[in-house]
């Protein structure tokens, strides 16, 4: 990338390796950089500014530009950063790993919150059961989340609709097939993938740190690989930002008999009779009870 007067350059975080980080130019270049200072946390997807060092051959990460987003998990103790100027989540599942639609729901919740696009890609078409997991996936389809069929390990065509223009996070649960996804999308990844256990009905970590991925043109954007996950804290939202993140029940809360209304056994609500009638989901309303109790703890 061609430098300013004062050398000053710009980048994208594509690596993080604690407080080392490579960084994407313009011109294709990656430079193995440093962070100046200590008061900023920096993730895959940021941009900054940054200079070479004297010989060249690294940088030094001077500042970060402002962020569009910050998608992140979190608990009552810690908080994990997981991405920065994120369009679009794409939660993985498939048929020979144990859904768990709890986990699934938060990665819903979290882009939700986060003003992103989630799709839903089922993986694994050629494995028996998938059937059966393409039904569960019909009520997240009826509230207008895309569910995309695949098989990382033959065709992937389907999924490049969605990934043109966008700049996604790739998550889910380990053994879904997430790094198989990327080498087939990134023939040049060579990220690392393993067997699912057929005794444990489960997968192994194979993708340990964050990576970023550019789209060649024309698709542009970049997807991120993160570590598979078991769970998905939500604790830095509000119960009003939690609930506006449930899209079938935020149009419900202003007609509820009390304003702090928690949906839960208050006389009037709304939400409640949506329930009773069949026209919301009981795992979305516990899950979003659950949630408000989190946050409030």
């Amino acid at each position: 990338m061609a430098s300013s007067e004062n050398n000053t350059l710009h980048g994208l975080i594509v690596e993080t390796f604690r407080r080392h980080y490579t960084v994407a130019l313009d011109n294709s270049d990656r430079l193995d950089c440093v962070l100046k200072g200590r008061d900023t946390t920096l993730v895959c997807g940021d941009e900054v500014e940054l200079a070479r060092t004297g010989d060249g051959s690294s940088g030094v990460i001077t500042a970060l530009k402002p962020r569009q987003n910050l998608f992140y998990r979190s608990d009552a103790i810690r908080q994990k950063r997981i991405a920065a100027n994120v369009t679009q989540i794409l939660g993985v599942v498939a048929p020979d790993i144990a859904l768990d639609e709890m986990l699934l729901n938060r990665w819903i919740v979290a882009a939700e919150a986060a003003h992103c696009r989630f799709v839903l890609i089922a993986n694994k078409r050629d494995l028996p059961g998938f059937s059966s997991l393409r039904e569960r996936l019909k009520p997240y389809e009826a509230l207008g989340y895309p569910v995309i069929e695949t098989c990382a390990k033959s065709d992937v065509a389907a999924l490049w609709p969605h990934l043109e223009q966008q700049k996604s996070v790739l998550i889910g649960q380990s053994g879904m097939g997430k790094s198989t996804l990327i080498n087939a999308l990134f023939p040049n990844a060579r990220s690392e993938t393993a067997a699912v256990s057929k005794a444990l009905g489960s997968g192994k970590h194979t993708t340990t740190f964050a990576a970023l991925h550019l789209l060649a043109k024309p698709h542009a954007g970049w997807i991120i690989d993160i570590p598979g996950m078991k769970v998905f804290g939500l604790a830095h939202l509000t119960p009003d930002e939690l609930t506006a993140a449930f899209k079938e029940i935020a149009p419900l809360v202003g007609h509820c008999r009390f304003r702090d209304c928690r949906h839960d056994k208050e006389p009037g609500c709304a939400v409640q009779k949506a329930l009773h009638e069949g026209r919301l989901h009981p795992k979305r309303l516990e899950l979003l009870q659950t949630l408000i109790r989190e946050s409030a703890y």
